[in-house]
């Protein structure tokens, strides 16, 4: 039985019209999958290894065949990465996705937390773009005066 984590099926469907699934069929081999997740092969076998992939299905031959489960997942563990998540806490959090429903608790205790710290990023880079933005109006009016400083 094929045991991927996957929460909120549907709540990337913004990512899935970006990025068209193959024509797999539910049955999409390692090269697909690596295109479609703009990751390499070595690194879909390395998630597998670390826990962030679980068990991947096999077809009679030994190849690898994902599933649009397995989609789905890869599609959240792109988005952690984007945040900035550490590799432990993603596969933290496949361990307790795997564990079931009584790890719930815990599993909102790791993503609040991570929210957190992706907040407090965002006013940062906020910040910065502000500065970003006030140097690049200086310099765009610079023909007219002087600029100072840096």
């Amino acid at each position: 039985m094929h045991s991927a984590p996957v929460e909120a099926p549907g709540c990337l469907e913004l990512d899935r019209q970006r990025h068209r699934r193959p024509e797999g069929r539910d049955r999409y081999t390692i090269s697909e999958v690596a295109a479609y997740a703009g990751l390499s092969a070595h690194t879909l076998r390395w998630y597998e290894r670390i826990g962030l992939m679980p068990h991947v299905d096999r077809s009679h031959t030994g190849q690898r065949r994902y599933t649009d489960r397995d989609l789905d997942w890869l599609d959240l563990v792109g988005r952690l990465r984007l945040t900035g998540m550490p590799v432990a806490d993603m596969v933290r959090y496949a361990e307790l996705v795997r564990q079931g429903e009584h790890t719930f608790a815990d599993r909102e205790r790791l993503l609040s937390e991570h929210r957190e710290n992706v907040r407090r990023r965002i006013a940062e880079l906020r910040s910065t773009l502000e500065v970003l933005d006030y140097k690049i109006d200086i310099y765009s009016g610079a023909g007219r005066r002087s600029p100072e400083g840096f």
